[in-house]
C-alpha cells in the first residue's frame, strides 16, 4: 500500500473507529426518522380522528333534534327540509327526498364504522354503537318492520308506502344501499369491533337482543326489499334501461309507453289521475348502470334473483350502446336507447358506471353464475368492461403532461374530439377507482390537480375550466360532496404517503372554518365568497365524514380486513357473506366465451426518497399542478374567515386554531408561508406542446360550400381553398404497458375550427392536392416506401339460375348406388301435430319447394326479355393493401402509371395475365414457360423464406408479356395481432437462420403471438425472425379467412395494419442454378388469404398504385391520408 507521505488530519475519524461508527449511526437514525410513518405523529392523527367524530356528531345531533323524521336538515334555519310538493319540477329536492328519513338511513353505516374506533372501554359507553341501534329502532317505529302483520305498520307508513315520486338511482344508492349496509353491520356480516351479533331467543322471539331492548331479526333487510319492490316497475322498458323516476306508491303511471300502462286488466291504467301528462324518459349511464352492487347483494341475501337480473340487464343495456371508440354518454333515453347528448367524460351522469364495473367484479368474484350467459353474468365480464372502459378513457379523454398537468376533459361521444375544457367535482371519484384498480401513477398525478384546486378555493367548485382557470358557467357551489375526499382515502391506503393525511387535514380545517352553523353543516353556495346554502345533504354524514374518519383511523377493521367487500357509490360497505359463498371454489364446466381479462396486480407504493417525508411532495410535476390551478396568481388572504366565535366554547368541532388561522396552510410546497420558500427556488421544466397552424390560400374559383365532408372515421376534404390545419407534434402512444419511445409525428387536431378526435383522420384525394408544390417544406408530399395498393379488376360472379334438369340430376346422384329403394331404412320424425292440423304441413312445404325448383327455367334457354336486353353487370375494381420488401434482394416496382380506383374501359390496368401457384413454391422449380407467359405470379406465403421462393423461379428473357411482379399472399395464421415482450437476454441459438427470416417496421423488440396460442417461433419486430408457418396447400387450407374485398376508399388507411410486416429478401436474388439474377423480380405481399387468392383467380387485370403521405418540416403528418 503506497503512502502519500502526509500526516493524518488531527481529529479525523478513522474508518472502523468509534467516531466513525457514531456518524453512521446518526445517519441511519436520521434516515429511519425520515420515513412516511413519521410524516404526521400518532397524536396528531388521533386528534384529527376525534375532530372528525365531532364533525359528524355536530351534524347528526342537529338533524335528529331539528329535522327527524323528515329527510334532511336546513342548518341555517334549523328546520327540516322536505319534498317540494308545490313544485313537482324541483327535481334537485324531489328526486332525492322520498319522505322516509333519508339522512338517518344514510348515516347508519357511518355510525357503525365510528363504533369500531377507538375500542370502547370495558365499562365505558360506545356512543356510536348505541346511536346505531337506536337509529334502527327509530326507523322501525316509523316505517314498521317490513312484515305483513300489524308490526309492519309504523307511525308514518307501512314500509315505504308513500306518495313520493323519486329518482330510481338516488333511492337505490341511498335508501336500499343504506338499509342493506346497516343490516349487514347489525347481523355481523360487516365488522364492528367489540360487537357480538349473537342470535338469542326471548319470549318466543328469535333475534339479536340489544341494550335498548330492541330485538333485531332482519327488519332492515325486509324494509330494503319493500323499497326495492316499489322500484321494480321502472325496469319494465323496451330497452332494459329503467325509467328515471317512480312513485313509491303508484309505480310509473306517468310513463305512457310503460307496459304497466298498456294492460287494462293487470296494469296501472287510471290508478292515479293526478299524475298525467308527458314525463321525461331521459336517464343517465350512471343512473341506469350503477345498481348492481345494491341489487345483487339484496338478491343474494333474500334468494330473489329478480333484483340482480334487472340491475345487470340495465348495466349491459348501457354498455352495449357504447360508441365505436368505446365511450358511453351521459344522458340516454330509457325507451329508445338513444344517447341524448354527444358529450362525455368521467364526471356527472357517467361516473359511477365505471365504478360499478370494477366493484361488481370484486363483490361477485367466487360466486356461481349462469354459465349459459357467462358473457353477461360472470364477474370477469364486469372486469373486462372496466378494462375496456379505462382503455377508452385513457385514449380519448385523458390529457397528458403536455397539457401543463394530466387531467380529464369533455370529448365527443362518437369521435373523441374536444368539446369542453371543464372538470367537475363528481369526476374526482375516479382517482380512487384507479387506485383500487392498480393504476396508481395515473391516480396520483391527476389527484394533484384536484388538491391544488381545493387549496385555491378552500372547497371544490362544482365545475372548473382548465382553459380559463375560472369557475365554469357559474357552477360555483360545493354542497359537501365527498368524491375528492374519497379518492384521497383510497390513495392514502394504497401509498401510506403522509401527503394525503395533510390533504385530509386541510379539508377538515376548511370544512370547520367555512361550513359550520349552529345546527349542523351547510354547503357552500359560492366557494369564492363563502356564502352558505341552507341544506345539509344526507351524503355529508353518509360519505364525507365517513371517508375523513377512515383516513385518520389506519387500524380500523375496514382498513385492515382482507375480504371482498366494496363501498357503494354512496359510501355504504356491502359484502356477500361467507355463509352464502360456496365452501370451495366454483368450477364452471363452460368457460366464459369472452376474452379473458388481464389479471391486475396491485403495484407497490412509490419508493421512498431518502431524507424526505412525502414521495408525492417530491414529485417533479407537483408545481405543474399548482400552475394549472393558477395558485401562483392567487392573492394572499388578509382577512379571517371563521364561524361564530361565541359558540366555540360549547362546540368541540371548533377550536381556537381554526379561528386564528387565516388560511389552510399545511404540508405543501406550494402553500407554505413565503418565509419557508427559497427566494430562488425553481420548478422542474414543464412539457410544452409543439403546435402550429398551417393555412392554405383561398382560391378565387373555389366555392366555400362543401369543402369538408364528414365521413366514417374522419373528414373528407374536397378542396384546400382556405383550409386551416391545426397540428400538434407528439409521440404516438405504444399499445403496450411497457414505455417505449416512438418517433414523433404531427397529428391534425383541428381543421378549419372543427375539432378532431385522437383517432380521426383527414382524407384528401390526389386531385385535391395536385395544384400544390410537392416540395413545400411545410407540406411535402412523399412517396410511401413501405406500402402500396394492389389494384385488381374482378368481374362479377356468374349467376346460376336453376333449370328443370337440376332436380332430376340431384335425385339421380342421391339414388345412385342404391340397389333397392324399398329396402331403405325408415326414419321416424317428431312432428308437431298442432302445426300439421292448423298450419301448413311439413310435407306441403317440401312439395311447394320442389314445385318452385321445377318451375324455374334455365338461364341458357330463357328467351330474352320483352323490354329489351338485360343491363350488363360492371367489373369491380378492388384495392388491396400490400407491403414492399426490404433487404438486398428488394428492387423497385415497374415504372407504370398509377391507375384510378374507379373502373372504366379507358382506364385499364397494366397487366392482364395472372398465374396462381397452388403451393408455397419451396420444394419445386417453376416451369420456364410460366414466367415467360404470365405477367403476375401469385404465391401463398409460408413454408420457406421469401428469397427461396424467388430462387425457384427460372431465368427468363424480359419482355412486356413476361413476368413483371410476384405477389405473395399472406394468411391470418401468419399475422398474429397480439404481442408480448421478449427478453433481451435471449440466447443466440434461438434466433432464426438467415434464410428463414422476415422483418417488420418499426423496431420495438416485441414478439408476435397468434390467436390460437400455438407454439411457434416468434417474429420480432425490427429484427429478423423465422417465417416457418406452414404454407397453405390444396389439401390443407387455413382455418380462418380475412376478407380483402374493400372499397377503394376504405383500403386507403394511413399505415400498414399492425400485423402485416414487410417481407425480408435477405440476399441478392439468384436463379435456380445459383447465378445472380440479371433482371431481379419486384415483389409485393398482401393479406387476405383464400379470399384474396379467389379474387386474383377471377381477376382480368392487375396494377399497382403508390401511396403518399405528407411531411411538415421533415416530420410526418400521421392522420392525413391521401386517397
Amino acid at each position: 500500500m503506497h503512502s502519500s507521505g502526509r500526516p493524518a488530519r488531527r481529529g479525523a475519524p478513522e474508518p472502523g473507529g468509534a467516531a466513525w461508527n457514531l456518524i453512521w449511526t446518526l445517519l441511519l437514525c436520521l434516515c429511519a426518522w425520515a420515513t412516511p410513518a413519521h410524516g404526521m405523529s400518532d397524536e396528531t392523527v388521533a386528534s384529527l380522528r376525534q375532530e372528525t367524530i365531532d364533525i359528524f356528531y355536530h351534524g347528526f345531533d342537529g338533524y335528529m333534534k331539528h329535522a327527524f323524521p323528515e329527510d334532511e336538515l336546513r342548518p341555517l334555519s334549523c328546520t327540516p327540509l322536505t319534498r317540494d310538493r308545490h313544485n313537482p319540477s324541483h327535481i334537485e329536492v324531489n328526486d332525492v327526498l322520498g319522505n322516509y328519513s333519508l339522512t338517518l338511513i344514510d348515516s347508519l353505516s357511518t355510525l357503525a364504522i365510528l363504533a369500531s374506533s377507538p375500542p370502547p372501554a370495558k365499562r365505558g359507553r360506545n356512543r356510536p354503537l348505541d346511536d346505531f341501534q337506536d337509529g334502527i329502532k327509530a326507523l322501525v317505529e316509523n316505517y314498521g318492520d317490513g312484515s305483513e302483520g300489524p308490526s309492519g305498520h309504523g307511525k308514518r307508513s307501512r314500509g315505504f308506502d308513500l306518495d313520493s315520486k323519486v329518482q330510481v338511482f338516488e333511492t337505490v344508492i341511498r335508501g336500499v344501499g343504506g338499509l342493506l349496509s346497516a343490516h349487514q353491520f347489525a347481523v355481523g356480516d360487516l365488522p364492528i369491533r367489540g360487537y357480538n351479533a349473537k342470535v338469542q331467543t326471548k319470549k318466543g322471539r328469535e333475534g339479536i337482543l340489544w341494550p335498548n331492548k330492541f330485538v333485531y331479526d332482519g327488519q332492515l333487510l325486509r324494509l330494503a326489499t319493500d323499497l326495492a319492490e316499489r322500484l321494480m316497475p321502472a325496469f319494465h322498458t323496451p330497452t332494459g334501461l329503467p325509467y328515471p323516476r317512480v312513485n313509491l306508491r303508484h309505480g310509473v303511471p306517468f310513463y305512457a309507453n310503460s307496459p304497466y300502462n298498456n294492460d287494462a286488466e293487470h296494469g296501472q291504467c287510471g290508478k292515479d289521475t293526478k299524475q298525467q301528462g308527458t314525463e321525461v324518459t331521459e336517464t343517465c349511464s350512471a343512473g341506469a348502470g350503477s345498481l348492481v352492487l345494491e341489487f345483487a347483494t339484496l338478491s343474494r341475501l333474500t334468494g330473489d334473483s329478480r333484483f340482480e337480473i334487472a340491475a345487470k340487464d340495465a348495466f349491459w343495456a348501457v354498455w352495449s350502446r357504447r360508441s365505436t371508440i368505446g365511450l358511453i354518454g351521459a344522458g340516454i333515453d330509457a325507451e329508445t336507447g338513444h344517447w341524448v347528448s354527444p358529450y362525455t367524460g368521467v364526471g356527472a351522469g357517467i361516473d359511477s358506471f365505471f365504478e360499478y364495473a370494477l366493484k361488481s367484479h370484486i363483490l361477485l368474484s367466487g360466486l356461481p353464475y349462469d354459465e349459459e350467459h357467462a358473457h353477461l353474468d360472470s364477474p370477469d365480464a364486469f372486469l373486462r368492461t372496466w378494462q375496456d372502459a379505462h382503455g377508452a378513457i385513457r385514449r380519448q379523454i385523458y390529457r397528458g403532461p403536455q397539457h401543463q398537468h394530466p387531467h380529464y376533459f369533455q370529448v365527443d361521444l362518437y369521435t373523441g374530439a374536444m368539446r369542453a375544457f371543464w372538470i367537475d367535482s363528481l369526476s374526482m371519484f375516479y382517482q380512487g377507482l384507479l387506485a383500487m384498480a392498480g393504476e396508481l401513477d395515473e391516480a396520483i398525478e391527476t389527484h394533484l390537480l384536484h388538491t391544488a384546486l381545493w387549496t385555491r378555493y378552500s372547497a371544490m367548485p362544482e365545475r372548473w375550466s382548465t382553459a380559463t382557470g375560472n369557475i365554469e358557467s357559474g357552477l360555483r357551489w360545493w354542497p359537501g360532496r365527498p368524491e375528492f375526499i374519497e379518492s384521497n382515502w383510497y390513495l392514502y391506503r394504497a401509498t401510506k404517503d403522509p401527503w394525503y393525511l395533510y390533504v385530509a387535514e386541510m379539508i377538515q380545517r376548511d370544512i370547520k372554518r367555512r361550513c359550520w352553523t349552529k345546527c349542523g353543516w351547510a354547503g357552500l353556495h359560492d366557494v369564492r365568497s363563502g356564502e352558505l346554502s341552507d341544506r345539509m345533504e344526507s351524503f355529508f354524514l353518509g360519505e364525507t365524514a365517513k371517508y375523513l374518519f377512515l383516513t385518520f383511523d389506519p387500524s380500523h377493521p375496514l382498513n385492515t380486513w382482507d375480504a371482498p367487500y366494496v363501498f357503494t357509490t354512496e359510501g355504504h360497505p356491502l359484502i356477500i357473506p361467507k355463509r352464502l359463498r360456496p365452501a370451495s371454489s366454483v368450477k364452471h364446466t363452460k368457460p366464459d366465451p369472452g376474452p379473458q381479462p388481464t389479471l391486475g396486480v396491485c403495484p407497490l407504493p412509490p419508493k421512498h426518497l431518502p431524507f424526505s417525508v412525502s414521495v408525492t411532495a417530491a414529485r417533479s410535476d407537483i408545481f405543474h399542478a399548482a400552475s394549472l390551478a393558477r395558485l401562483h396568481l392567487m392573492p394572499t388572504r388578509e382577512t379571517l374567515e371563521s364561524p361564530l366565535v361565541e359558540f366555540t366554547a360549547d362546540h368541540p368541532s371548533i377550536s381556537a386554531s381554526d379561528i386564528q388561522s387565516p388560511s389552510n396552510y399545511t404540508y405543501y410546497p406550494w402553500t407554505l408561508p413565503p418565509e419557508f420558500i427559497p427566494y430562488n427556488a425553481t420548478s422542474s421544466k414543464m412539457t410544452v406542446r409543439a403546435t402550429f397552424d398551417l393555412s392554405f390560400p383561398s382560391l378565387p374559383s373555389s366555392s366555400q360550400s362543401g369543402l369538408l365532408q364528414r365521413v366514417n372515421e374522419g373528414i373528407l376534404v374536397n378542396s384546400m381553398s382556405g383550409v386551416r390545419l391545426g397540428m400538434v407534434r407528439e409521440s404516438e402512444p405504444f399499445p403496450l404497458e411497457q414505455k417505449i419511445t416512438m418517433d414523433e409525428q404531427f397529428r391534425i387536431y383541428a381543421i378549419s375550427n372543427v375539432a378532431l378526435g385522437r383517432d380521426e383522420k383527414i382524407y384528401m384525394s390526389r386531385s385535391t392536392i395536385d395544384s400544390f408544390n410537392p416540395t413545400d417544406p411545410f407540406f411535402t408530399r412523399t412517396r410511401d416506401a413501405v406500402t402500396v395498393d394492389l389494384v385488381i379488376d374482378v368481374p362479377p360472379e356468374p349467376v346460376i339460375t336453376p333449370s328443370s334438369g337440376i332436380l332430376s340430376d340431384l335425385l339421380t346422384n342421391s339414388i345412385d348406388g342404391m340397389e333397392n329403394i324399398s329396402n331403405m331404412e325408415v326414419i321416424e320424425l317428431d312432428v308437431d301435430k298442432e302445426q300439421l292440423e292448423n298450419g301448413e304441413s311439413y310435407l306441403s312445404s317440401l312439395l311447394h319447394s320442389l314445385q318452385s325448383l321445377l318451375a324455374a327455367t334455365s338461364s341458357s334457354t330463357s328467351p330474352p326479355s320483352a323490354s329489351g336486353t338485360q343491363k350488363p353487370q360492371t367489373i369491380q375494381r378492388l384495392a388491396i393493401q400490400g407491403t414492399l420488401p426490404l433487404g438486398p434482394g428488394s428492387v423497385p416496382l415497374p415504372d407504370v402509371p398509377d391507375p384510378d380506383l374507379s373502373y372504366s374501359k379507358t382506364n385499364v390496368l397494366s397487366w392482364s395475365t395472372i398465374y396462381i401457384h397452388p403451393n408455397a413454391l419451396c420444394d419445386e422449380r417453376l416451369p420456364i414457360n410460366i414466367p415467360k407467359s404470365y405477367q403476375i405470379i401469385v404465391i401463398p406465403r409460408g413454408g420457406c423464406s421469401f428469397s427461396a421462393k424467388l430462387r425457384n423461379i427460372p431465368a427468363f428473357p424480359p419482355s412486356s408479356s413476361s413476368l413483371q411482379m410476384v405477389v405473395i399472399v399472406s394468411y391470418p395464421e401468419h399475422e398474429g395481432p397480439q404481442y408480448e415482450f421478449e427478453s433481451s437476454s435471449k440466447p443466440h441459438d434461438e434466433e432464426g437462420t438467415p434464410d428463414e427470416r422476415e422483418t417488420a417496421e418499426p423496431s420495438h423488440g416485441i414478439k408476435k403471438r397468434t390467436h390460437e396460442n400455438k407454439p411457434s417461433t416468434p417474429a420480432t419486430l425490427g429484427k429478423t425472425a423465422k417465417d416457418n408457418n406452414p404454407a397453405p396447400s390444396e389439401d390443407a387450407q387455413p382455418r380462418s379467412k380475412t376478407s380483402s374485398k374493400k372499397k377503394a376508399q376504405s383500403s386507403s388507411d394511413e399505415q400498414v395494419p399492425f400485423n402485416l410486416v414487410q417481407p425480408l429478401l435477405d440476399e441478392t436474388q439468384y436463379t435456380p442454378s445459383g447465378i445472380p439474377r440479371p433482371h431481379p423480380i419486384p415483389l409485393v405481399m398482401v393479406s387476405g388469404g383464400d379470399e384474396t387468392i379467389a379474387s386474383l383467380r377471377r381477376a382480368t387485370a392487375v396494377g399497382v398504385r403508390r401511396r403518399y403521405f405528407f411531411l411538415s418540416q421533415g416530420v410526418r403528418i400521421n392522420n392525413l391520408i391521401v386517397l
